[in-house]
């Protein structure tokens, strides 16, 4: 049996891409001969290091032909709807895609050919759902909880992120003004670190977040591997992200956090996440294991009084892990597992 695989996006190294690749892991134990699109095969290392995963017996190909030839076929959407050629398709959103103009008869007719349109959270079903005139199905990202454990916590706060400003905002410079504040109201001495990738485009931006955190304990860790980022996870007491700050996330939804994965893996540590309210964060954060902010004084006052009482860092500290856990490999393989060998699908 033979499975294709395409993602427009795989060079970025992002959550999306980490899905997708679990996707080629699970139907590789499934017994298929497992073939992702891409030109340079060298992508597949960079995954691995990015990632901490084995890609052991995936391929990486020129073409995988839309599926024709092949007996499933695993999809990424760049927005539009491909005419799949395999016997299953599947295709799969993990950006909330909105205003495309995509109900067309003949998208209609493509639509005929996918066994099952899966998103990444419900806030992108949401979009997606309404936009696209289907009914899709939401199976979260996996996350290698297992692989995150807290060592003894240090007064660091950590965000993770891309360095970029292209497709959404990861609102780094607005965490740095955060913390210039919050430094201020507490007697305890605190760090900030971001952490992320960088690619052609972000020198600019990386400069600007360098002089502006200037003068103050913040560092920034550019392109860090998977071991470094499980270091930072396992020390940091918090986690914090204004991603999506200042968007308004109905009219622009593709420009918020569609769900959240560097936040799973920070909780899996122990890491206590004080988060901006909007798109795949709030479904995440709920409950007492976290917070959930509007206004950059909301993070500060949580965090000073969260950072000042032990007893309840600790239980929100607990919780936080107890909830990453519903992201986990396991869960996702069961959810994916079933899509792909349902016969009533």
């Amino acid at each position: 049996m033979k499975a294709a695989i395409y993602n427009p996006y795989l060079d970025t190294l992002g959550g999306g891409e980490r899905y997708t690749m679990a996707v080629a892991n699970l139907l590789k134990s499934l017994g298929y001969d497992v073939f992702v699109e891409w030109k340079d095969a060298g992508i597949k290392n960079d995954l691995e290091k990015r990632f901490g995963i084995n890609l052991e017996g995936v391929s990486f190909v020129d073409s995988v032909k839309k599926g024709d030839g092949y007996d499933i076929c695993f999809w990424v959407s760049d927005g539009s709807v491909p005419l799949l050629l395999a016997r299953t398709n599947f295709l799969h959103f993990q950006v909330p895609f909105s205003n495309v103009g995509v109900k067309s008869l003949i998208n209609r007719m493509k639509f005929f050919r996918i066994k099952k349109v899966i998103c990444n959270s419900n806030f992108t079903k949401k979009v997606i759902d309404k936009e696209y005139g289907i009914n899709s199905v939401v199976t979260y990202p996996p996350v290698s909880v297992e692989k995150f454990r807290q060592k003894r916590k240090e007064n660091l706060i950590l965000y993770v992120g891309r360095f970029s400003k292209l497709k959404q905002s990861k609102g780094q410079e607005i965490l740095i003004d955060a913390f210039k504040k919050f430094i201020k109201t507490t007697s305890l001495k605190y760090k900030l670190i971001l952490a992320g990738g960088s690619g052609i485009g972000t020198a600019d931006y990386t400069d600007y977040l360098k002089k502006k955190s200037k003068g103050y304990p913040i560092e920034i860790i550019q392109n860090p591997t998977f071991l470094e980022l499980v270091n930072l996870y396992a020390k940091a007491k918090f986690f914090w992200s204004a991603a999506g700050y200042g968007i308004n996330e109905k009219k622009s939804p593709e420009l918020v956090e569609h769900f959240g994965i560097s936040l799973v893996e920070a909780m899996a540590a122990g890491a206590v996440p004080l988060v901006y309210a909007a798109g795949g964060f709030k479904e995440i954060v709920v409950g007492d294991c976290g917070i959930l902010w509007t206004k950059t004084g909301e993070l500060v006052a949580n965090t000073e009084k969260i950072s000042a009482n032990y007893s309840l860092l600790k239980e929100m500290s607990a919780s936080s892990q107890k909830r990453s856990e519903s992201f986990s490999y396991e869960v996702f393989d069961e959810s994916m597992r079933e899509l792909f060998t349902s016969k009533s699908l």
